[in-house]
């Protein structure tokens, strides 16, 4: 089941919202969100809900060993980590590694055709936080195994992030409450993402799909480019509006989850975008292999490698294919380049192009199915005009409707966000009147229509992605 799906939208989250805001106790609500979340995960992985299951009780093991006073803290600790990275790596890479093997050895092993548990990746990383900061004492262990597996079971964050550390709504977990303008907040947090997610991001990936999946023949360079700018708008809109939804909901149910995206494509560097972008799982990184690695503190070279082993990781996270291996160290290249290269005063409109253009083609590479197409069509970006003019490619995905849609994307990706700090500013002051007060009643009036529209486009169109799958 998916946010952006009729029936989560209609049946699934009204019933569950409802039931938790009539039952009278915490434990109660605590049990309705485990069931509703089980069931949520097993609706479209009936089978890897067991996995999940697993993964929590082995968690939940794995904490109470590491916990202080215990004997043996770092061997439980280490086993606990390899038990997590095994089950990852079985699930998600075993087939890709015989594949590479049988590449590079000239070998014929079978491959393995290893279904993908959907989100193994968001709450592996997140079980793993748990057990790392009981071990170093940044959280304290939770004795009670319920309250372990809502916290990695918990369906708003479950299959698309962010990922959350335990220590961050351990309080919301055992004791919380939640009134109608948390609701209501939550509920307009919500609609915002589905906006982002069915209007935008569907919009984009269908013009996308159509020229990455063309034949190298029909991609000039309007084509190349129309494809790389629709997936850029596709895979910010589509993250970024799950992450949004999954924070509303949060809030509709009593928990408050970080916010992971702020405005990357406004960034006026490749460190600058990764301050920005994804940021739940570049703080995991940063906190969790990153610093333990040694960080800055080695000398330039050991930063650097630190820095590539991290970007690296930060690749193959994302899946199997050594598309995402070249997007990470790409990123993690220009990286080293910001930090080994003087510091001069450039105008912040050449640096903003300049990160874009980075952004823009390591997201082709990680769009294509393999290294060459991508570099393919990075080089059609750069050398593919045609004499004949725009290719038809390029003017079938230019659509007045893709237009409109993505000149809202282009216009909610950084310029605007004057205005929206603003009414967050004011929406967040419960003293707030005149103007303001006028303003949030219109944000929520438009929230309302922006839910019927949302609606209507899902149940006239059968295009509807779920692009973390992989991950």
């Amino acid at each position: 089941m998916i946010f952006s799906s009729l029936v989560f939208l209609c049946i699934f989250f009204p019933l569950v919202l409802l039931l938790h805001s009539i039952l009278p106790s915490l434990r109660l609500k605590n049990g309705l969100l485990i069931i509703a979340s089980l069931f949520f995960y097993a609706y479209g992985e009936p089978v890897y809900v067991l996995l999940m299951l697993a993964s929590s009780v082995l968690n939940y093991a794995a904490a109470r060993l590491v916990a202080p006073g215990r004997s043996h803290r770092k061997a439980f600790l280490a086993a606990g980590v390899a038990a997590n990275l095994g089950l990852l790596v079985f699930f998600k890479y075993v087939a890709f590694l015989v594949e590479t093997c049988n590449a590079l050895c000239s070998l014929h092993l079978p491959v393995p055709d290893i279904p993908l548990p959907v989100g193994i990746s968001f709450f592996t990383f997140q079980a793993l936080s748990y057990v790392i900061d009981v071990y170093q004492e940044k959280a304290d262990v939770q004795k009670s195994y319920p309250r372990v597996l809502l916290y990695i079971s918990f369906f708003p964050q479950l299959v698309a992030g962010p990922i959350v550390k335990y220590r961050d709504i351990s309080a919301a977990i055992d004791g919380r409450t939640v009134d109608a303008e948390a609701i209501a907040r939550g509920m307009r947090r919500f609609i915002c993402g589905l906006g982002k997610k069915v209007l935008i991001a569907n919009t984009a990936g269908l013009a996308a799909d159509h020229v990455f999946l063309a034949a190298h023949g029909e991609v000039d360079m309007a084509a190349a480019w129309v494809g790389a700018i629709a997936y850029t708008l596709q895979i910010y809109y589509d993250f970024s509006g799950y992450s949004d939804m999954a924070i509303g909901l949060g809030r509709m149910f009593g928990f408050r989850f970080r916010e992971n995206f702020q405005y990357p494509y406004g960034a006026v560097s490749v460190r600058d975008f990764w301050r920005r972008w994804h940021i739940s799982l570049s703080t995991w990184f940063r906190e969790y292999l990153y610093i333990p690695l040694g960080g800055n503190r080695e000398g330039q070279v050991r930063t650097c490698v630190n820095l590539l082993i991290v970007f690296l990781c930060t690749g193959i996270w994302h899946g199997a294919n050594w598309t995402f291996v070249v997007w990470g160290l790409w990123h993690g290249l220009f990286l080293l380049l910001e930090r080994l290269l003087p510091e001069t005063k450039i105008p912040s409109f050449i640096t903003r192009i300049y990160t874009m253009l980075v952004v823009i083609a390591g997201w082709v590479v990680f769009r294509a199915d393999t290294i060459g197409d991508g570099l393919f069509l990075i080089s059609r970006m750069f050398s593919g005009i045609s004499g004949a003019g725009i290719s038809n490619l390029a003017l079938q995905q230019l659509t007045p409707w893709f237009l409109a849609m993505s000149a809202a994307g282009i216009i909610g990706m950084a310029p605007i966000r004057g205005l929206v700090s603003r009414i967050q500013e004011h929406d967040s002051d419960e003293t707030c009147v005149g103007g303001w007060k006028a303003v949030r009643a219109v944000t929520y009036v438009l929230s309302v229509l922006l839910l019927v529209w949302c609606m209507i486009r899902l149940s006239g169109s059968t295009y509807n992605p779920f692009i973390y799958f992989r991950f």
